[in-house]
């Protein structure tokens, strides 16, 4: 195998995290093909669901739903299911968009 070569793990979905210190990083809460995201523990800073920081800049925190891509912004809280296609909750994620 090459050293650019992707390396795929066995996560799922609420998996605790650690880093290599061995700090909790937190649990899984979502995972895709560019790899998974990580829920904070409580006690740790947070960004506020209306904004977040990149390497660009400020991006927007939206939600995404995984069934059929459709993208919205959050209110108080994700919505009980997709709009566009009625997924359930569990299928939406936040997402950061500039």
């Amino acid at each position: 195998m090459a050293t650019d070569d992707p390396v795929f793990a066995n996560v799922s979905i609420g998996q605790e995290v650690y880093n290599e210190d061995g700090e909790r990083l937190g649990s899984i809460r979502g995972v895709d093909d560019d790899g998974f995201y990580v829920a904070s523990p409580s006690g740790t800073d947070t960004l506020a669901l209306t904004d977040a920081r990149d390497v660009f800049g400020t991006a927007y925190v939206m939600w995404r739903c995984w069934e059929c891509g459709e993208m919205g912004e959050i209110g108080d809280q994700l919505p009980a299911n997709c709009p566009n296609c009625d997924a359930p909750r569990e299928e939406l994620y936040y997402w950061a968009e500039d």
